[in-house]
């Protein structure tokens, strides 16, 4: 992401349990972005197998890092050469399960991984475990990407960390509700401009049995401009190009020496 690259945020509704049904979709989702010169795609929270699912579907689904259902993402981006973050459910020591995203590369090589850090209200912490460490930015195509789950973009340590790490953009994977328009309003624009970095962030539409999702999946720019947004209640894919470079000076400007790199 050195130069100007086309992103892609995908809101779709959710497919609770349905597995193979999602991968399908997925598949179908990536052919169109490809059509599209799409380089990097993001999927909905949870994607795989639904987000708001109970503790025991969440720990059914679960697969160690490397599953069969992270080979058959692996197998789409190949088949379509384009980038794919995908949000799944991930085994966790104890028995307990992560809220996790993977990054596959359109060679259909494992980029990155993130577990949640942040959970939100009684779901969150009633289905997973959260995340011990910090995120971590990692190298992909050429510059630094960093990815986030839902509740974590909104909290501004977690994107300053990717940020003074070298990430250029994060990837956030969400299933935010209605009534918490606020995020995709002030939030998530914020979290772009105070770091100097693009933020796509794919939510779902539509709602399952526990939730009713509020869309506005967007792609914002450095400067926390929006470069494109969806709609409430529809399908879309959300596209835009997305510098790889800012003029904002925020990192440069920073007082660490008085208050640590991001503590």
């Amino acid at each position: 992401m050195s130069t100007t690259t086309r992103v892609a945020a995908w809101q779709c509704l959710p497919g609770p349990l349905d597995v193979a049904g999602n991968l399908r979709r997925l598949d179908a989702i990536c052919a169109s972005a490809a059509a599209r010169q799409v380089s990097v795609l993001v999927t909905p929270e949870m994607f795989t197998s639904g987000y708001a699912i109970t503790r025991a579907e969440v720990v059914r689904l679960a697969e160690d890092a490397g599953g069969p259902t992270e080979t058959a993402v692996a197998e789409i981006a190949r088949r379509h050469r384009l980038a794919i973050v995908y949000g799944h459910p991930e085994r966790a020591p104890g028995g307990a399960a992560y809220n996790a995203a993977t990054m596959i590369g359109p060679d259909g090589v494992v980029r990155g991984r993130h577990r949640k850090v942040h959970l939100y209200g009684e779901v969150d912490r009633g289905q997973f475990a959260p995340n011990p460490g910090r995120p971590a930015a990692f190298d992909f195509d050429g510059s630094r990407v960093g990815m986030l789950i839902c509740y974590d973009v909104e909290f501004p340590e977690s994107v300053r960390h990717l940020a003074v790490n070298g990430a250029r953009v994060v990837l956030v994977p969400t299933a935010n509700m209605t009534g918490c328009e606020q995020v995709q309003e002030i939030l998530v624009r914020a979290r772009a401009c105070e770091n100097n970095c693009g933020v796509v962030y794919a939510n779902y539409c539509g709602a399952d049995d526990g939730f009713a999702y509020n869309g506005l999946s967007m792609i914002c720019g450095p400067g926390g401009e929006v470069l494109a947004q969806a709609s409430v209640g529809t399908e879309e894919l959300v596209i835009a190009d997305l510098p790889g470079k800012s003029a904002g000076t925020y990192l440069a400007d920073r007082r660490a020496d008085l208050y640590g790199e991001c503590e």
